[in-house]
C-alpha cells in the first residue's frame, strides 16, 4: 500500500496485480431478521448506518474509497480525510412478516436489494460504490432485512463475510454501550494489499488456461448471457443422512465431498439436457468452479481482496452423459487439482499480458479479442459452481441474534450452481456437517431434475 507523495492524505493499492478486476461485478445478499422479543429499537436504520460509517471510515478506508484507472493499472484509492460512504437507503412496507419471508426466499431482488449503477471500472466511471445497503422494515416491526451489495474487485466472499460479522459486531458492542464515546474493537481487522507473488513464477508450467476465453470485442460483455432458453431456479436440500451417504461415496471414489457433488450435478445436467435434445452430443457441456486459493498462497481470511479463480473444463456433452459418475467425479477433482499457488500465478500473468494488449490496442483504435471469463460465453450445458459452506453466513448478530434466513439472489444464468449453508449450521466459519445443505441451481425450464435418479430425492418445490 502505497502514500501518495503529492497528497499526504491519500493512500492507493493496485487492484490488477491479482485476478480480482476481472470481476467486475456486484454481489448480492438477503438477510432476514425476525424480531422475536418485540424490541421497540430492533435493527434501527441509524443505529445501522452508524456502525457502517464507523466501520468503513476506522477500519475499512478502501470500502470508503474510490477505483482509480492509471494508464495498465486500476487502483483503489482512499483518503484519510474524505470519504466515499456507501449508499444506505431505507424503505418501510405495510405487510406480515410472513409475507417479507415469501419475499426473501424468492429473491424478490427489485424489492430487497439496493439498486446499483454500472459495476464496469473505467475513467468515466470513477465514482462507483464499493458497499450499498437497502434496510427493508415492518409497520409492524415484526421482522427485517437488510439487502447488501458488493464490488466484487474489491472483496471475494471470505473478504465479505468477514466484513459484515465485523459491521455486526460493532453495532453489538455500540447497541448494548460497550467503552461508551470509544471506537469499539472488531474481531478480525483487516489488511489491503495483494502480497507479491513473483516468487511463485515455473518456468516449466505449461497450462492452457481453459477458464478464461479470447472473443472479438463485438461479443465481449461482463454481464451473465442469459441464452436462448428460459431459465429456472431450481432448490436442492441434502439432508444430514443424505450427505453420509454421498460422503461414503466420495471415500469409495477417493475424492472429496465438494467434488463429489459437483460430479453428480455435472454428470445428471449432461444426461437430461442430451436426453433432451440428442442432437446435441457433441456440443460443450461446460464445468467450472470458483476456488478461492488463499491457503496456497498464504493469505490471510482478514486480507479484504479477491483472490479467487476458476477453474474449467469443457467436454463433449455426450460423452459427459454417457461416462461412469465414478470417471467424471476423478475428472472434476483432477480439474479442481490445477489451482496450485503456481497456477495462480501463472494465471495473473496470463490476465496481465492480455490486459496489456488490449490497452495497446485501444490506444491504437484497433478493435482486437478481449478476455471474459469462459462461463460468461455461450454453452450448451454449464455446471458453474461457487460453494458458501464454510463462510460464517449466520455469525452476522446485529445485537438482536443471527438472520432467520440469509439468501443468496437469484442469478438467470445457465448452470449457476450456489452451495449453501442452512440456519441450522453451527456458524463457525467452517463447513457443518450435521446441518442440512441447499443448492441453488438455474438451468432451462425444459429440464426435469424428478427424472435424475440421483437428484430426484434432493429436489423441493420450484420458487420461482
Amino acid at each position: 500500500m502505497l502514500q501518495a507523495d503529492a497528497d499526504p492524505s491519500e493512500f492507493r493499492y493496485s487492484a490488477t496485480n491479482n485476478i480480482s478486476y476481472m470481476y467486475q461485478v456486484y454481489c448480492s445478499y438477503i438477510l432476514l431478521f425476525k424480531n422475536t422479543t418485540k424490541q421497540d429499537d430492533f435493527m434501527a436504520a441509524q443505529h445501522l448506518q452508524d456502525g457502517l460509517k464507523m466501520l468503513v471510515r476506522k477500519y475499512y478506508q478502501p470500502v470508503a474509497g474510490w477505483f482509480d484507472v492509471r494508464g495498465d493499472d486500476i487502483d483503489v484509492v482512499f483518503y484519510a480525510d474524505k470519504f466515499n460512504d456507501p449508499p444506505f437507503t431505507t424503505q418501510t412496507l405495510d405487510i406480515d412478516n410472513r409475507e417479507l419471508a415469501s419475499h426473501v426466499y424468492k429473491s424478490n431482488v427489485a424489492l430487497l436489494v439496493p439498486d446499483c449503477p454500472s459495476s464496469f471500472i473505467s475513467r468515466e466511471n470513477r465514482d462507483i460504490p464499493m458497499f450499498l445497503v437497502k434496510a427493508t422494515y415492518l409497520e409492524s416491526n415484526d421482522a427485517m432485512t437488510l439487502g447488501v451489495t458488493y464490488h466484487h474487485s474489491l472483496m471475494d466472499g471470505t473478504a465479505f463475510w468477514t466484513f459484515m460479522n465485523n459491521w455486526a459486531c460493532l453495532c453489538k458492542q455500540l447497541y448494548d454501550q460497550v467503552s461508551p464515546g470509544l471506537v469499539p474493537l472488531i474481531p478480525n481487522p483487516p489488511s489491503f494489499g495483494f502480497p507479491g507473488i513473483s516468487h511463485l513464477h515455473k518456468s516449466e508450467l505449461q497450462v492452457d488456461h481453459s477458464e478464461y476465453a479470447l472473443v472479438d470485442s463485438s461479443s465481449f460483455t461482463r454481464v451473465f448471457l442469459s441464452g436462448k432458453d428460459k431459465i429456472k431456479e431450481n432448490l436442492f436440500v441434502i439432508s444430514v443422512e443424505q450427505q453420509h451417504g454421498l460422503r461414503q461415496m466420495a471415500k469409495e471414489f477417493g475424492v472429496s465431498f465438494n467434488t463429489m457433488l459437483c460430479a453428480i450435478f455435472w454428470k445428471e445436467i449432461s444426461v437430461l439436457r442430451y436426453n433432451a435434445r440428442p442432437s446435441t452430443a457433441q456440443d460443450i457441456s461446460l464445468f467450472t468452479c470458483a476456488t478461492n486459493p488463499r491457503a496456497q498462497l498464504g493469505l490471510s481470511k482478514n486480507l479484504c481482496a479477491s483472490p479467487v479463480i476458476n477453474l474449467a473444463e469443457p467436454r463433449p456433452i455426450g460423452e459427459i452423459a454417457a461416462m461412469e459418475l465414478r470417471d467424471v467425479a476423478l475428472l472434476v477433482s483432477q480439474t479442481v487439482a490445477k489451482g496450485s499457488a503456481e497456477y495462480v500465478y501463472s494465471s495473473t500473468n496470463f490476465l496481465l499480458a492480455q490486459r496489456q494488449k488490449e490497452i495497446s490496442n485501444e490506444k491504437m483504435g484497433i478493435a482486437g479479442d478481449k478476455i471474459m471469463l469462459v462461463y460468461v460465453c455461450p454453452a450448451y450445458a454449464k455446471c458453474v459452481v461457487s460453494s458458501s459452506r464454510n463462510f460464517p453466513i449466520y455469525q452476522s448478530d446485529f445485537g438482536f441474534g443471527q438472520p432467520e434466513y440469509v439468501r443468496p439472489p437469484y442469478l438467470p444464468f445457465d448452470g449457476c450452481m450456489r452451495v449453501w449453508p442452512t440456519p441450522q449450521s453451527a456458524g463457525s466459519g467452517t463447513a457443518n456437517n450435521e446441518a442440512p445443505l441447499e443448492i441453488y441451481l438455474s438451468q432451462p425450464d425444459y429440464v426435469d431434475f424428478t427424472q435424475s435418479p440421483l437428484l430426484s430425492p434432493f429436489v423441493v418445490p420450484s420458487l420461482l
